[in-house]
C-alpha cells in the first residue's frame, strides 16, 4: 500500500516548500539539470529573451512614471497650479501609451519564440521516437507518448522563454516600486510590503487544493478523450453488436462525472478569488485608512494618496508574481522531465556496412537465423532455432496464434533483437550483415489489419515511392488484383478513401496493402496474415504475380491457409518456443486437416 507524502508549505506556498524540500534533499540539482536542458533550446535565442527583459524593464519604468505624473497632475489640479499641467498630461498619457506598446511587442516576441521553441522540441522528440528502439518504446502507451508530445512540450515551451525573464522584470518591478514607495513615506513602504505576505499567508491551502482538483479534472479529461477514441476507432464493431445505445449512455456517464470535477473545480476557484479578494480589500483598506491619517494631519496631499494606494496594490501583485514563478517552475522541470526520458530512449542499431548490400539486390537475400533465442523479458519466446528463406521461394511460417510468428517478422525486420543466436541478411556472394534499421529498407512488409490512411488510392501508394507514375501504379495494381475494382471506383487512381479505408472490404483494403508493398518493389516481401480475407482463387493469383514480377524476390508469409502451404517451397512451424521446418509429408498432412 502507497503513503502519501505530506507535502510542505512555506508561506503558504506548497510550490515554494517543494521547492526547499528539493534543495535539502539534494534533489534540487536535477532540477537545474532539466532547466539547463530547457535552456539548450532557448539559447540560441538570446538575444530575443534579453530584448524580452528590456522591454519589459521599461515598461515597468514607464508604469512607475506614469503613476508619480498622475500624483503630480493631481496636486497641480487640487493646487491650482496650471502652469505645469500640460507637461504632466503629456507626461501621463504618453507613458501609458508607449507601456502599453510595449506589453504588446512583449507578448509578441515571447509567442513568437514559445511557439519555435516548441517546434524545435517536437522536431527533436518526433525523431527521436521515430528512431528508438522497439522495446524500448513499447513500454510507453501511445496516449501517454501523445501527451509528453504535445502538453508536456507545450507547457516547457511556454515557460522557457518567460520563465527568467519574467523572474527579472517581476523583480525589478518589485523593488523600484517598493523603492518609490519608500520615497514618500517609509511606514507606508513597509505597511505596502507586509500586504503581500499576508495575502499568500491566506491562500496556504491554495495551491495544494488547486492542484489536487486540476489534476483531477485533467484525468478525468484523459479517460473521457480515451473513450471517445477507442468508441471512433472501433466503431464498425460496436455496430456490428449493436452497442450503439450502451455507449451512448455510458458517454453521459462520463461526461457527467467530467461536469461535477469541473463545477467542483470552478466553485473552488471562484470560493478562493472572493475569499482572496476580500482579504485584499481588508488591506487595501488599512492602506487606505493610514492614508486618510496622514491627509488629515497635513503630511500629504492627494497626488500622494493615490500614488500610495494604487502602488501598494501593485506591489502586492507583483510579489504574488515572484512567488508564482516558482510553481512554474517545478512545473517546467517535471514536463522537462518527461519529455527527456523520450529524447534518452535508446536509438535503434546502425550498422554502416548495410549499405554494402544495396547494389547486390537485384539478386536477392537469404533471409537466416541461426540459433535463435528471443524474450521480451518472461521468458523465452523462440529458442534455439533456425530459419532460412532464399530468393524465388514462398516460405510459410504457421502455428496457433500468439505462438511467435509476428515475433519471427519482427526479428527479420530489425526492431527486435535476439539475445542469443543471430538474424541476417546473406547475399549470394557470401556478404551477411546483422538485421539492423538500415536493412529494412530491403524488406516490403504488409501487416495484419487494416493499414490505409485517408486519402486517394494514389497517395496511399505512393508513401513508398513519391515519384511512382500513374502507370507504375497500375502494373502493381493488377498484381496484386486489385486494378479490377480501383478502375471501377470514380475517379480511378485518384479516388477517395475515408480513414483505414473506409468504403473498401477487408479483401480490397489488404489487395492494396500488397499492391503498395510490390510498388516498393523490395527484394523481401513479408506477409503477415495479409491474403486472410482474400478468396482462394484470389490469394493463389497474387502469390503467382509476387515471384512472376521478380523471380529473385524472397517472400515469407504468416498464414493459416491450407492454398496458401501448397505454393510454399517450405513450411516452418511456430510453436511451444521451437520454430520447426516441416518435411512434405507433414506439409500435407497439415493442409488436409485443414
Amino acid at each position: 500500500m502507497k503513503h502519501r507524502h505530506k507535502k510542505r508549505t512555506v508561506l503558504g506556498s506548497a510550490a515554494l516548500g517543494a521547492l526547499l524540500e528539493r534543495i535539502q534533499t539534494g534533489t534540487f540539482g536535477e532540477l537545474l539539470e532539466d532547466w539547463r536542458w530547457i535552456f539548450h533550446y532557448t539559447k540560441r535565442y538570446k538575444w530575443a529573451v534579453l530584448l524580452y527583459v528590456i522591454l519589459g524593464v521599461l515598461s515597468s519604468s514607464l508604469g512607475l512614471v506614469s503613476a508619480v505624473a498622475s500624483k503630480y497632475t493631481i496636486d497641480i489640479i487640487t493646487g491650482y497650479q496650471t502652469s505645469r499641467l500640460a507637461l504632466m498630461l503629456v507626461l501621463m498619457i504618453g507613458s501609458a501609451l508607449f507601456s502599453l506598446a510595449l506589453r504588446s511587442i512583449i507578448s509578441r516576441v515571447s509567442t513568437k519564440i514559445s511557439l519555435v521553441v516548441n517546434n524545435d522540441i517536437q522536431a527533436a522528440v518526433f525523431e527521436t521516437v521515430l528512431d528508438a528502439d522497439w522495446l524500448s518504446l513499447s513500454r510507453y502507451a501511445n496516449g501517454d507518448v501523445l501527451n509528453r508530445f504535445n502538453s508536456d512540450v507545450s507547457t516547457v515551451a511556454s515557460n522557457a522563454v518567460s520563465w527568467l525573464p519574467n523572474l527579472l522584470i517581476a523583480f525589478y518591478t518589485f523593488l523600484a516600486t517598493f523603492c518609490v514607495i519608500l520615497h514618500y513615506d517609509v511606514t507606508m513602504g513597509f505597511l505596502a510590503l507586509a500586504s503581500a505576505p499576508v495575502l499568500l499567508l491566506s491562500s496556504r491551502f491554495l495551491l495544494r487544493r488547486m492542484r489536487t482538483h486540476n489534476e483531477a479534472v485533467k484525468e478525468m479529461n484523459s479517460t473521457l478523450m480515451t473513450f471517445e477514441s477507442e468508441t471512433f476507432y472501433n466503431l464498425d464493431t460496436i455496430k456490428s453488436f449493436g452497442l450503439m445505445k450502451r455507449y451512448g449512455i455510458r458517454l453521459r456517464r462520463w461526461q457527467n462525472k467530467f461536469k461535477r470535477l469541473s463545477l467542483e473545480y470552478n466553485l473552488f476557484t471562484i470560493q478562493t478569488e472572493a475569499l482572496l479578494s476580500l482579504l485584499g480589500l481588508g488591506v487595501q483598506m488599512a492602506v487606505f485608512g493610514y492614508c486618510l491619517y496622514l491627509l488629515w494631519s497635513g503630511q500629504i496631499v492627494y497626488g500622494t494618496m493615490t500614488l500610495f494606494i494604487s502602488q501598494s496594490a501593485s506591489l502586492s501583485a507583483t510579489f504574488s508574481s515572484l512567488v508564482e514563478v516558482v510553481p512554474s517552475f517545478l512545473s517546467s522541470a517535471v514536463s522537462a522531465r518527461r519529455i527527456r526520458e523520450l529524447t534518452q530512449l535508446e536509438p535503434e542499431p546502425h550498422i554502416s556496412a548495410s549499405s554494402q548490400l544495396d547494389p547486390l539486390a537485384v539478386d536477392g537475400f537469404q533471409v537466416c537465423m541461426s540459433g535463435l533465442t528471443f524474450s521480451y523479458g518472461q521468458g523465452p519466446v523462440i529458442r534455439q532455432s533456425d530459419f532460412i528463406a532464399r530468393p524465388g521461394e514462398i516460405v510459410a511460417l504457421v502455428g496457433p496464434s500468439g505462438e511467435g510468428k509476428t515475433t519471427m517478422i519482427r526479428l527479420m525486420l530489425g526492431l527486435v533483437r535476439p539475445q542469443q543466436g543471430r538474424v541476417y541478411l546473406k547475399a549470394h556472394q557470401g556478404f551477411e550483415v546483422e538485421m539492423n534499421a538500415e536493412t529494412r529498407h530491403l524488406f516490403s512488409y504488409v501487416p495484419q489489419g487494416n493499414t490505409l490512411l485517408s486519402g486517394t488510392v494514389a497517395e496511399n501508394l505512393r508513401m513508398v515511392r513519391e515519384d511512382a507514375t500513374d502507370e507504375e501504379l497500375e502494373e502493381v495494381l493488377k498484381l496484386s488484383c486489385a486494378w479490377e475494382f480501383v478502375s471501377l471506383m470514380p475517379e480511378g487512381l485518384y479516388s477517395r478513401l475515408g480513414e483505414r479505408g473506409r468504403g473498401l472490404s477487408e479483401g480490397q483494403a489488404q489487395r492494396l496493402a500488397i499492391a503498395r508493398a510490390l510498388l516498393k518493389d523490395a527484394p523481401v516481401l513479408l506477409l503477415d496474415e495479409a491474403t486472410s480475407a482474400l478468396d482462394v482463387t484470389t490469394e493463389r493469383q497474387v502469390l503467382r504475380n509476387i515471384i512472376r514480377q521478380r523471380p529473385n524476390k524472397t517472400c515469407i508469409v504468416t498464414t493459416h491457409r491450407p492454398s496458401v502451404l501448397n505454393l510454399c517451397q517450405r513450411v516452418y512451424r511456430v510453436m511451444d518456443g521451437q520454430v520447426t521446418q516441416l518435411s512434405e509429408a507433414q506439409s500435407s498432412q497439415m493442409v488436409m486437416d485443414f
